[in-house]
């Protein structure tokens, strides 16, 4: 089986897998980092979206070894302590409600803050493609608002 060097929430990470492993299994399963989660296997959810150099990816279809040396964000690198903006407005705009896509979520807001700092409306319909089936829409947008405001 081959190694791969992953570089993930800045550590260096040595991993065995197949090559066609999807990068959340190795995350989950390999490094114990669960916050990135399962839903639909297809990319579709967003429930599995971690950053790859900056850009949100959707680990359920990235094979490990597309990886390469590029950089690996899960939400536990995001803010180990719950302290970046994002977090913070979906904590104070009461976002979640069951919970499960909100990882996925906020890892597809801190990528749009990062390249839009004051999206509209229209910026945030068209880079929020995560599903959430609790229907929080309105309070994730005006969390990204929010932190947008705060950051």
């Amino acid at each position: 089986m081959p190694s791969y060097s992953l570089l993930v929430n800045g550590r260096s990470r040595t991993v065995q897998a197949e090559a066609n492993t999807p990068l959340l299994w190795i995350l989950r399963d390999n490094l114990g980092l669960t916050g990135t989660k399962f839903g639909c296997g297809i990319a579709q959810c967003g429930a599995c979206t971690v950053h790859l150099d900056g850009e949100p990816v959707r680990t359920c279809v990235l094979p490990v070894a597309a990886v390469g040396a590029k950089r690996v964000t899960t939400i536990e690198g995001l803010s180990p302590t719950t302290t970046h903006a994002v977090q913070k407005a979906w904590i104070a705009e009461d976002v979640p409600q069951c919970g499960y896509c909100q990882s996925g979520q906020v890892m597809a807001a801190a990528a749009l803050l990062a390249k839009k700092p004051q999206p509209t409306d229209a910026d945030i319909d068209a880079a929020m493609t995560n599903i959430c089936r609790c229907g929080t829409y309105q309070r994730i947008r005006a969390a990204i608002h929010r932190a947008a405001k705060e950051a």
